[in-house]
């Protein structure tokens, strides 16, 4: 199971855990997740390790839905704001967001991209 992604479901899954002993819920049907490009997290990763997580806890039979946000990027030399330039990963082959500007190369800082919050928790009470 990759580190980053089993740290992330352990956390998740006590928080909800947690949501769930405060307010008498009976079962959760359904997780969502915003996750930002830029935290480099696998969707079906984190998925698979949530439901490892998960299991033989009160929300075992629960869904986690997971919602991209987009990386954005503003350049304090430039101006630009907007998507970051990408590179190839050839470990992964496919697009990484950079912190480059695409506009000028100078560093840009993250304006999004970097979030992993909880968005909603779909339950019967």
């Amino acid at each position: 199971m990759p580190m980053h992604e089993l740290s992330i479901a352990a956390s998740l899954v006590e928080s909800v855990l947690e949501i769930v002993e405060s307010r008498h819920i009976s079962s959760v049907l359904t997780v969502r997740l915003a996750v930002g490009e830029l935290t480099c997290v696998q969707a079906e990763q984190l998925k698979f390790c949530y439901e490892s997580v998960a299991k033989e806890t009160a929300i075992c039979d629960s869904t986690l839905e997971i919602e991209e946000v987009p990386a954005r990027v503003e350049c304090g030399h430039c101006g630009y704001s907007g998507p970051p330039k990408y590179w190839m990963d050839s470990l992964n082959d496919r697009p990484v967001a950079t912190l480059q500007c695409p506009q000028c190369g100078k560093s840009a800082g993250a304006a999004q991209g970097h979030e992993c919050d909880i968005k909603s928790i779909q339950y019967v009470a």
